[in-house]
């Protein structure tokens, strides 16, 4: 199989994960949210790209919602697979720029830690993506020197993402 074959068999897999996770939440929860996800969330992996060029400073998305808002928010199985396959399509972008620049290990690293963020304040579903988007950068991160930046990402994701 070859590469792109194997990308998109494994953002397939993200997407049938996250429908499933998130379907097993809105069953067990019985109810929704008032709060909806701000429409900036559903943008597109380049809006995230875009905004991930301001990490580890304030990033936010084009009417300046941060990404934890939209994980937290994203409660529905539609909204939660938008995300998903948004978020995971940007980390894959970032990780094959971290070849080259420890500043795409350093923005891969806050989109982890923002995910983390909004993950923390739900009741778990959304804690599959950040699962996903984990296993992107390898269980200690990226080797090298692109570990610490990483690190940093992280940090400051989860401080302010």
């Amino acid at each position: 199989m070859g590469r792109g074959a194997a990308q998109a068999e494994r953002t397939r897999r993200v997407g049938r994960a996250l429908g499933w996770a998130a379907a097993s939440v809105a069953l067990l929860s019985g109810c929704g949210s008032d709060d909806k996800a701000p429409a900036a969330c559903s943008s597109g992996a380049r809006t995230v790209l875009g905004a991930l060029q301001r990490a580890p400073g304030h990033v936010a998305l084009e009417d300046g919602t941060l990404i934890s808002t939209c994980v937290k928010r994203s409660l529905g199985t539609g909204e939660i697979q938008t995300l998903g396959f948004t978020y995971v399509a940007a980390a894959n972008s970032e990780l094959k720029l971290m070849r080259r620049t420890d500043d795409a290990a350093l923005r891969l690293g806050f989109l982890v830690g923002a995910v983390r963020r909004g993950a923390n304040k739900t009741n778990g579903v959304q804690l599959e993506l950040v699962r996903r988007l984990e296993q992107v950068a390898g269980v200690d991160g990226p080797a090298g020197t692109g570990r610490a930046a990483y690190r940093r990402g992280i940090a400051a994701g989860e401080d302010h993402g």
